[in-house]
């Protein structure tokens, strides 16, 4: 079984008194499920599970009163249970195929006499009509497939060996050789593989590679016919964003250009199938901002922008067709930069940062600014070996020096700092 930071959160969440119901929000297969059935069998003597795109008969359940008794009842007629009150947790999984019971939970919480968790792979493209949403009664949570940091675990790479990495990134002090060589060959074996908990399991307890790209061509087909099926009358335009990804960020600007997909395409056109993808927890947006000041939002221009997928392992599978064993090598060049990228990208959006990037006349470009204590913090992410050349970041540094916190370099080096530019190995983003 997998270890994921995210019980921490539920472990906090259950220990709060009167807490509220709790929201998990994610991309399907990261997890979600899986990982509330562990924390429920960890911390609650009794857990009942409904899930409601599995049995939609139990949408039955929320047709009359949504008091505790009436709902607790109909369950209970249905089969599920047992449910003992402050002993049990309730799970009503894909709970966008029952708005009533996303309304039931303002009643049920307000009654107290259960936990509840929530969770849909597909909460944020629900436009189902919800009577009443239960606001303030949540708390929302999103997963993510597994970090870096979980990737070692799954790998059973000792927790003291994240804990030195740590160190040396707070002190700013150099990996020691042996261990930054391997972990960085880690690393790479977790650029082909990403985060997705079917296909790391995989990767651990099967010496067969081309299972673990079976799988993530499995997930990749659960994703088109989830767009088949919720995306209606912009399916075929939302599939097309999807399978253009890999190639967008594989040329030299990485930004999305909607004219490749199809000759005249613009933007507004195209913003409501691109959003889908967003709003289904399958694609980030990093808008572009063309002036060097917070926020970033009152300058930032939407009409330009890169899209990175959710998981750099599933981009893998779609981008490197059979080349993946060279890039855990590090034998190839271009396409490693595409992956490399949206990696960063990933880590930083599952920090909850917001993902922009500077560019000024198509002269400047920075890959990543976010705020940090009212301070632009700025990354450059390179894989080669010309990490050190960086026109960009050495312009931005002369210009606004006033306002950046911190300037950071992400390549395939040790740590260590030279005036005021830290180089950082890649995998030390995941302590950003």
């Amino acid at each position: 079984m997998l270890q994921r930071n995210i019980i921490q959160i539920f472990i906090r969440w259950k220990q709060e008194f009167g807490h509220r119901a709790l929201l998990i929000s994610g991309a399907r297969q990261v997890g979600k499920t899986t990982t509330v059935r562990m924390f429920a069998k960890e911390y609650y003597k009794h857990f009942v599970e409904v899930n409601f795109l599995k049995y939609p008969s139990a949408r039955a359940a929320f047709e009359g009163a949504l008091d505790t008794r009436t709902v607790v009842l109909n369950l209970s007629a249905m089969g599920f249970g047992p449910f003992v009150e402050g002993e049990t947790l309730v799970f009503f999984d894909e709970i966008q195929e029952c708005p009533k019971a996303r309304t039931a939970i303002k009643f049920l919480v307000e009654e107290g006499k259960y936990d509840y968790i929530e969770s849909g792979s597909l909460l944020g493209i629900n436009y189902k009509d919800i009577s009443s949403y239960p606001v303030g009664y949540e708390d929302e949570v999103r997963v993510y497939p597994l970090d870096f940091e979980e990737f070692l675990w799954a790998k059973g790479i000792d927790s003291r060996i994240v804990d030195l990495l740590r160190e040396c990134y707070d002190k700013r002090n150099a990996v020691p050789t042996a261990i930054h060589e391997q972990v960085s060959r880690y690393w790479r074996e977790y650029l082909v593989v990403g985060g997705m908990p079917n296909v790391v399991q995989t990767f651990v307890s099967q010496d067969d590679f081309g299972k673990v790209v079976q799988t993530q061509k499995s997930i990749m087909a659960t994703y088109r016919a989830d767009i088949a099926k919720y995306a209606g009358t912009d399916r075929v335009v939302v599939q097309q964003i999807l399978d253009a990804i890999p190639s967008e960020l594989g040329k030299q600007d990485k930004r999305f250009i909607m004219a490749n997909l199809k000759k005249g395409a613009s933007r507004r056109k195209y913003e409501s199938p691109t959003q889908w993808l967003v709003d289904a927890g399958l694609a980030y947006y990093s808008f572009n901002t063309k002036a060097f000041e917070l926020p970033f939002e009152a300058t930032e221009n939407r009409s330009l922008y890169k899209l990175y997928l959710v998981d750099t392992g599933l981009m893998s599978s779609m981008l490197l067709k059979n080349m993946q064993l060279q890039v855990m090598n590090g034998d190839i060049g271009v396409n490693e930069g595409a992956l490399v990228e949206n990696q960063i990208a990933c880590m930083l959006a599952s920090k909850a940062i917001p993902l922009h990037y500077y560019d000024r006349k198509s002269r400047q470009e920075l890959d990543f600014i976010y705020p940090n204590n009212g301070m632009i913090n700025i990354i450059e992410v390179k894989s080669g070996n010309d990490y050190r050349k960086h026109s960009s970041l050495n312009a931005a540094i002369e210009n606004f020096a006033d306002y950046i916190g911190q300037s950071i370099v992400l390549g395939p080096c040790n740590v260590y700092q030279d005036s005021n530019i830290t180089y950082l190995p890649l995998y030390m983003a995941m302590f950003l």
